[in-house]
């Protein structure tokens, strides 16, 4: 397991109702479960973050499997929503 920080841009910032707060999971695809949990009570969260990329220290995801994307201690999550215009 590792601890670090998922921050929240534009429309899932809004949906989490927050700029950012910690993760504590051993892989992307943990630390997406758990925020899922957390913010359950969200219509809106599940939905936007479905639809998100991710950047896990300073590294884009793109495509690749976020089970096998391995979070680091003190590392960082950007959760990125589409959005137009660049």
């Amino acid at each position: 397991m590792a601890v670090g920080t998922m921050r929240y841009w534009a429309a899932a910032k809004e949906a989490a109702g927050t700029a950012e707060e910690p993760y504590d999971a051993a892989t992307l695809a943990e630390a997406l479960r758990r925020a899922r949990e957390r913010h359950g009570d969200s219509i809106r969260f599940g939905a936007v973050v479905a639809n998100c990329s991710f950047v896990v220290d300073g590294d884009p995801v793109g495509r690749r499997d976020h089970t096998a994307i391995t979070l680091t201690e003190g590392g960082t999550v950007e959760v990125l929503p589409p959005f137009a215009g660049g």
